[in-house]
């Protein structure tokens, strides 16, 4: 029963990905994908996500659909477990791993997580040595990217990172869920970008 529910998500990230002009560009969808067993984790955030009513509509329904059914079965994630980054955050915002680590399926050329944030939930400056690329599935989220203007983006929209770009999104009044993909230099988790680096 399991599998079938990971490998329906699967198939729902597959089309999506590879319908979209722009993530297709980025980082063509993985040919090199196996399954794997998963460990499931529970959060708070897990359970606001599958009750979540601040969506609204997406064109995205079957890959929405799918990410919700897989939540009770997924390993949720903990990145910022031990940083100053505050409890608020650690229960509200919510994170799986589709291809990758700890996840249903793996693949050598490319990760893909779901990011889940309630309305009303700031998740601050942070980077990484990978590229990466967000595209919302439903809701609307502004998100920061350092040296550029910030954009409010809904269902189908992306916002790219360059290698080490700090980075920064926000919710107000409504939720937003991601398709979150990294095309390289997987090994190394993100961390919060001190005031320093900003500057």
């Amino acid at each position: 029963m399991t599998r079938a529910v990971w490998d329906t998500l699967l198939d729902a990230a597959r089309e999506t990905h590879q319908d979209h002009a722009q993530l297709s560009e980025f980082c063509p969808f993985p040919e090199d994908i196996t399954a794997q067993p998963v460990a499931p984790f529970d959060i708070p955030a897990a359970e606001l996500f599958t009750n979540e009513p601040c969506f609204g509509d997406t064109p995205y329904s079957t890959f929405f659909s799918a990410l919700r059914e897989a939540a009770p079965y997924a390993h949720w994630r903990e990145t910022y477990k031990g940083t100053n980054i505050g409890q608020d955050f650690m229960d509200r915002f919510g994170c799986y791993c589709v291809i990758g680590p700890e996840a249903p399926f793996i693949s050598e050329t490319m990760r893909a997580w779901m990011v889940y944030m309630p309305p009303n939930l700031h998740y601050t400056w942070h980077h990484h040595p990978a590229e990466e690329m967000y595209m919302v599935i439903a809701g609307s989220a502004r998100f920061f990217r350092q040296d550029e203007t910030p954009e409010v983006l809904s269902a189908g929209q992306v916002s790219q990172h360059q290698s080490n770009q700090p980075h920064a999104m926000e919710t107000e009044g409504g939720a937003v869920l991601a398709y979150v993909i990294w095309r390289n230099q997987f090994d190394v988790p993100p961390v919060l970008t001190s005031d320093k680096e900003l500057s």
